[in-house]
């Protein structure tokens, strides 16, 4: 018997796997969006000031950023489809968490686990990859992504009306159960993958604590800055920790063996320089994001419009709708 061991080719999926996935992407999709067109109720609702409307909208990217090299690594290790569906649980529980919130914390706590989600998408752009040629698997990914920004869009136009006919908790609640029955169907019909790298991939549990804080003192730093005149002290103390955190963990990040993120390959003029587009687009499309809404909501006896939740899900759809449509048609231009 020979001593070298073949791995079998993996499984090859069908329209129905994939179906599961797009199914899954619309229902992260539409819980992802449903915050925006309804911030300003949000706001009525808790009793939030302008800061905290801000916080609300962005803890869930926050929590993205550090979900995503983890579920990275783990999925190396143990298998995409296995951290995948670990994945959506928590983002259900985040959901559940979000629907039930009587309170500002309570609704922080839940968006911090719906941040999951944002892990959850390459993953599925991995399993795609592994189970389909090359050809086909771009297209797939771009008619996932597509369905992602889609569920967006569905989010974007039934938040409103969810919240205003029901109530707030129902418009978390809703797409939450899509989640659980769309994860429940991908569980069924995506076949198991074998770990690419299960010996290696250790997860930089130093370097991921030290950038959660920087990245929380961060966020508590734009909380305080509009009443920088009222809390100068503590806005002063926030932004020298903000200092000393970055620091550390650029500093850990140099000397670890597999750091989450290499400063050596930041240095790199490709790497740096996408970076810097990538930061530049996300801080270009997200100040106007959480904007509109506001500007919407004013009195039209004032400066803005004085639109409902409702009516500000249907000014924000031209965006929805180009941004849908620009996922299969980029998988299908890079495959020409």
């Amino acid at each position: 018997m020979s001593a070298t061991t073949t791995l079998a080719p993996p499984a090859r999926i069908g329209k129905a796997a994939v179906g599961a996935l797009g199914i899954l992407a619309v229902a992260t999709g539409a819980l992802e969006s449903v915050v925006t067109p309804t911030l300003p109720l949000l706001q009525r609702d808790l009793g939030m000031s302008p800061a905290e409307g801000a916080l609300l909208s962005i803890v869930l990217l926050v929590t993205g950023a550090l979900v995503t090299p983890v579920a990275g690594r783990f999925g190396d290790r143990h298998g995409g489809k296995r951290v995948l569906i670990r994945l959506m649980a928590v983002v259900s529980t985040g959901g559940l968490v979000s629907s039930l919130a009587p309170n500002l914390p309570v609704l922080l706590l839940g968006q911090v686990l719906q941040g999951a989600m944002v892990g959850a998408l390459p993953l599925s752009f991995i399993l795609v990859r592994e189970h389909l040629p090359a050809g086909e698997s771009k297209v797939a990914i771009g008619v996932v992504s597509g369905l992602f920004v889609a569920g967006g869009m569905a989010g974007t136009l039934s938040a409103g009306p969810v919240a205003e006919g029901l109530s707030r908790h129902w418009m978390f609640a809703l797409p939450t159960i899509a989640v659980a029955v769309a994860t429940v169907l991908v569980n069924t019909l995506m076949p198991e993958d074998a770990p690419r790298r299960p010996d290696g991939s250790r997860v930089d549990w130093p370097g991921l604590i030290l950038l959660s804080g920087t990245l929380v003192t961060l966020m508590l730093v734009l909380a305080l800055a509009p009443d920088a005149g009222a809390q100068p002290l503590a806005l002063g103390v926030l932004v020298l920790v903000l200092a000393g955190l970055g620091t550390a963990w650029v500093r850990v990040e140099r000397r670890a063996a597999s750091p989450m993120v290499d400063p050596r390959m930041l240095a790199r003029p490709a790497v740096w320089k996408s970076c810097v587009l990538t930061f530049v687009i996300c801080a270009g499309t997200s100040v106007p994001v959480y904007l509109l809404p506001q500007l919407f909501a004013v009195s039209a006896d004032e400066y803005g419009f004085g639109a409902s939740a409702t009516e500000i899900g249907l000014y924000l759809l031209p965006g929805a709708v180009a941004a849908s449509l620009a996922g299969p048609i980029s998988g299908m231009g890079a495959r020409r």
